[in-house]
């Protein structure tokens, strides 16, 4: 199945770490798969990769990016693989994913933002015993956990602002904008932001109880959905927060702001933006919030540190540990998107 072009490229790792040994394969080497090669090399040593794609040209920039050898199918590979990294556009995982598990191989996926097979897969990777890992790498910055420990120490309900938007040519401008999945109604960009943000809120605010959404479109993009979303959220809990996603904004943005009568935090996407008043002095004091690791091309949002977190977090499931995110907490998520875009 691996042959149809839409599903790019798979890479095999041979890695050791802390004498383990171990035989990753990574589908999709778009920018998500390069960036998971580029951390798993820095988070393992002595890797040799494989490199399968269906679509040549594309195989030989990767094979000479990396040097690395590659191949055309998947049925051209003969050794026994441990871990998958699902990387391709998030409309395709559902079968690679079964496939995979079919093997008998762990899987690390990307955001899905389509419940496909979801039941199916969540069933056959129990009956595997093998670990379904699913992507939601805010839930890996030390600032949404420093977020998430100060709103639940100060136990009152709260308020949120919160607002991130990118134009959308600017996300991958090495792409035509038509061939990337976030210009597809079913992916759309929006959509995936609602699906990037939506997992930490609710983990940090609480369930999610109704949602209200006013969606207009703001550009002159032919694409064929909204491209702005404002998005009233109310918390079983009493937390209430206001949410602003788009795809129109020439600066790229996320700034939050969280607060009640005792606590004001503010944070504008990066580990030193990070402020929190302090209500007896009255000053507002920065936070530190960890290390952050920027790819160059890349929103100054996107800490690298937080994806490699997460790759390490698959790793440790393998061995027993329980994910911060799973398959069953995303249909969840994707049920309360759908009702957004209804």
């Amino acid at each position: 199945m691996f042959n149809d072009q839409k599903h790019h490229y798979i890479g095999i790792f041979y890695c050791w770490k802390r004498g383990d040994y171990m035989k990753v394969c990574v589908i999709g080497l778009g920018s998500m798969g390069k960036r998971r090669i580029k951390l798993l090399r820095l988070l393992f040593d002595n890797l040799a990769i494989i490199g399968i794609d269906s679509n040549g040209e594309r195989a030989k920039i990767v094979a000479n990016e990396y040097g690395i050898k590659c191949f055309s199918t998947l049925s051209d590979i003969s050794e026994k693989l441990d871990c998958a990294f699902v990387c391709t556009s998030p409309q395709f995982h559902a079968p690679i994913i079964r496939e995979c598990l079919q093997k008998n191989i762990h899987i690390f996926s990307e955001i899905n933002l389509v419940d496909d097979l979801y039941d199916e897969n969540i069933k056959l990777a129990k009956q595997k015993e093998k670990v379904l890992f699913l992507s939601s790498t805010p839930l890996y910055k030390e600032e949404m956990q420093i977020i998430n420990s100060r709103v639940k120490e100060n136990g009152k309900p709260c308020a949120y602002q919160y607002h991130v938007g990118q134009y959308l040519p600017d996300w991958h401008p090495w792409d035509n904008l038509k061939d990337f999945f976030v210009s597809n109604k079913e992916t759309n960009g929006c959509r995936e932001l609602l699906g990037i943000e939506l997992p930490w809120i609710q983990n940090t605010f609480g369930k999610i109880k109704n949602v209200h959404a006013v969606r207009t479109k703001l550009t002159d993009l032919k694409l064929d959905f909204p491209d702005t979303y404002l998005i009233q959220i109310e918390h079983l809990n009493g937390n209430i927060g206001s949410l602003t996603v788009d795809v129109v904004s020439r600066q790229a943005v996320r700034r939050l702001e969280v607060f009640n009568e005792n606590l004001y935090l503010r944070w504008d996407g990066t580990p030193e933006t990070l402020y929190e008043k302090d209500i007896v002095s009255g000053e507002l004091k920065q936070v530190s919030a960890g290390k952050y690791i920027h790819e160059k091309g890349y929103s100054e949002s996107i800490n690298e540190y937080a994806y490699m977190k997460e790759i390490e977090d698959f790793f440790e499931a393998i061995k027993g540990k329980e994910p911060l995110y799973s398959f069953e907490k995303d249909k969840e998520i994707l049920r309360i998107i759908d009702e957004i875009e209804e």
